[in-house]
């Protein structure tokens, strides 16, 4: 015994300590983790795709480029079509002169002011942009293309800034790149003017949109119909309201695929062949029009029984609600009490004619002695719900056996279709870029346009425009803590959250870390372990006994088939033998065992006896009862040996 649990008191120690390290690796993740998910937050704003060195090192000295940003108007890197940074005058734009038709005159000119302007929030030193100033008017204003683009084998790359500085009510930020006409004049650019695509934001309301529009030319008749992209299933909402400079950027390949992305993330991608509303190419078949549904088509799929009969029990007329006769008035209800009475510290007004306004009375007040009762006025039985109401009969439904399903007219060939396998070729050209915009909100800041065919180019050009205003925005946010407390204020219900994820770690840290105080039980434990000291005796005896005993139970299961009554009869035998024994004054003479283990039992006995002469005065007065209760603690493990030494005696 004394062996296992010298090893258990190590073992558990070794357990402690890797409790120790465990708990202690654990708060060192936690710590690394928590700083490189701040550090995370912090560069994920200002992470910009395809930043050169450069950029990439502002994004390092964050801090320093926040306090102080060296700006340079952005120049084109390659080949474009129109770039547009604002850092000057506003040369080659032109404001519109024209009025918009089928409005009222009073708003119907294109009357809306333009400043050039830096932003107001997380302005960049020297970097400007064209601001809409004025609410609730028209604004429209266009510059030429330095050069056409004609939609053949390069694709069309358009990318520009917009910040809702003041957030936005209604109104839109969107763009359009008007088609090459004879007749294109910028003076009178208006909502009619002819353009091939639409791009950009549009909000009214809760509806805010992200607008693809293109005006493709009906093959047939000459004519142009407007094609609208499909919805992006992303949220939009927060581009809107965050008053911070975001990134549109429309990518039109010749293969007839587009992709819309905001910040440089792809927000919507499709086909023009498959993802435009209405489709590109109309439907080979369409409805007959001179097709109408017969007289006697029945488009039923389930009709009344007309066997079913109404039970005659079932009583229309009871009503679905009835007084609870079984409701009493509760005790304390004042009858004779009105609910309302009038104010009494109403006065009447002193400019009040009776004449003109008649006989003045004080407004009314709920009851005072109606607050402490349970109610007032004429006290009536509550409804409750009628068991007897059935309410009106019907009879039960059944499939309809003259269903002949949902009718439809035939189809014959569309005389309108056409099928243009390649909508991008058959594009308009582009030659004016312009923004003919209403908006209920001013304050709208657009920045750095760009033309081009090549991607590289748009992202240089973002990195040198855009990044810039990212990297100020980033460096001037609120810390972490400011922007949960922001959060919570917004959603209460947070709170509950941020407690929970507080108090988790910190009762398991403490349920697992905390370490685990010594009992008295293993005080007691390992102190009479070392008092009772094992021998080799006792050692070799338990072995001898352990083989004895096995060697008993063998026979003992050879022997099994001695009856109830001889057990009985021994048992008796011994029991008289002892008590005469007793009687006499003597032992009872030792068992074939007992005798055959004597020397090791005189000799543990002599070891014992030395060790307890060479303890205190205290333990020798009580010698005899100490090494028996020391005995039975030390073969405390050999419980079942025990037991079975028992039943050999009582055989025996």
């Amino acid at each position: 015994m004394q062996k296992q649990l010298e090893l258990t008191v190590p073992r558990m120690t070794r357990m402690h300590s890797q409790w120790d390290w465990l708990c202690l690796s654990l708060l060192i993740i936690s710590s690394v983790t928590a700083e490189i998910e701040d550090g995370g937050v912090l560069g994920a704003d200002v992470e910009v795709e395809d930043f050169d060195e450069e950029s990439q090192q502002a994004d390092v000295d964050k801090e320093e480029s926040s306090l102080g940003v060296v700006y340079q108007t952005p120049k084109p890197t390659g080949d474009v079509y129109f770039a547009e940074p604002f850092d000057g005058e506003l040369t080659g734009w032109v404001l519109s002169k024209a009025k918009k038709e089928d409005t009222d005159d009073t708003i119907a000119k294109y009357d809306g002011r333009w400043e050039v302007e830096e932003l107001k929030e997380n302005t960049v030193p020297g970097d400007k942009g064209l601001v809409l100033k004025s609410a609730a008017k028209h604004h429209a204003i266009s510059a030429m293309l330095t050069k056409a683009f004609i939609f053949d084998k390069k694709p069309l790359i358009v990318q520009y800034e917009v910040n809702f500085q003041g957030g936005i009510d209604c109104g839109g930020a969107y763009i359009k790149l008007l088609s090459s006409t004879d007749d294109l004049d910028l003076e009178f650019f208006f909502d009619k003017t002819p353009y091939t695509i639409m791009f950009g934001p549009d909000k009214c309301g809760e509806d805010y949109k992200l607008h693809f529009i293109i005006r493709h030319r009906n093959p047939k008749t000459g004519e142009y119909d407007e094609k609208h992209a499909k919805r992006p299933d992303v949220d939009l909402k927060k581009f809107y309201l965050d008053k911070k400079t975001h990134l549109y950027t429309l990518v039109l390949k010749p293969d007839d695929t587009f992709e819309m992305l905001i910040d440089q993330s792809v927000i919507s991608k499709g086909s023009l062949l498959e993802d435009m509303v209405p489709p590109v190419n109309p439907p080979k078949e369409i409805d007959d029009p001179t097709d109408k549904k017969p007289d006697d088509w029945d488009e039923r799929p389930k009709i009344p029984d007309p066997n079913a009969v109404k039970p005659d029990d079932w009583d229309e007329d009871e009503p679905s609600k009835i007084e609870d006769l079984d409701a009493v008035k509760p005790e304390g209800w004042l009858d004779y009490e009105p609910q309302y009475v009038p104010d009494p510290s109403a006065k009447k007004p002193k400019d009040w004619d009776e004449e003109m306004d008649g006989e003045w009375e004080a407004p009314q007040v709920p009851n005072p002695k109606c607050a402490t009762a349970p109610g007032c006025g004429l006290w009536v039985r509550p409804m409750k719900n009628n068991p007897k109401y059935k309410g009106k009969w019907k009879a039960p439904m059944i499939p309809n056996p003259n269903y002949q399903g949902i009718w439809s007219p035939r189809k014959i060939p569309n005389p309108d279709y056409f099928e243009d396998p390649h909508p991008f070729e058959m594009m308009t050209p582009i030659s004016a870029i312009g923004l003919e915009l209403w908006s209920m909100t001013s304050d709208i800041y657009f920045d750095n346009f760009i033309i081009c065919s090549e991607k590289e180019v748009a992202d240089r050009w973002a990195a040198d425009g855009w990044g810039l205003k990212k990297l100020v925005a980033s460096a001037n946010e609120p810390g972490m803590f400011s922007q949960l407390v922001t959060a919570a204020e917004d959603h209460p219900w947070l709170w509950v959250l941020y407690v929970l994820t507080l108090a988790l770690p910190v009762g398991l840290g403490v349920l697992f870390c905390w370490p685990a105080k010594k009992t008295d039980e293993d005080f007691d434990l390992k102190k009479t372990d070392i008092s009772m000291p094992v021998t080799k005796g006792g050692v070799k005896q338990g072995r001898e006994e352990l083989e004895d005993d096995e060697i008993d139970l063998e026979e003992e299961k050879e022997n099994e088939d001695i009856g109830e009554d001889e057990r009985r009869e021994l048992e008796e035998t011994e029991g008289q033998f002892i008590e005469d024994t007793n009687k006499m004054g003597r032992k009872a003479p030792p068992s074939e065992d007992e005798s055959k283990y004597g020397e090791d039992d005189d000799e543990e006995n002599e070891v014992a006896g030395r060790s307890q002469e060479e303890g205190d005065e205290t333990n020798k007065s009580g010698s005899e009862d100490e090494m028996t209760a020391a005995d039975e603690i030390a073969g405390s493990g050999d419980g079942p040996l025990k037991s079975v030494r028992k039943r050999r005696v009582q055989k025996d």
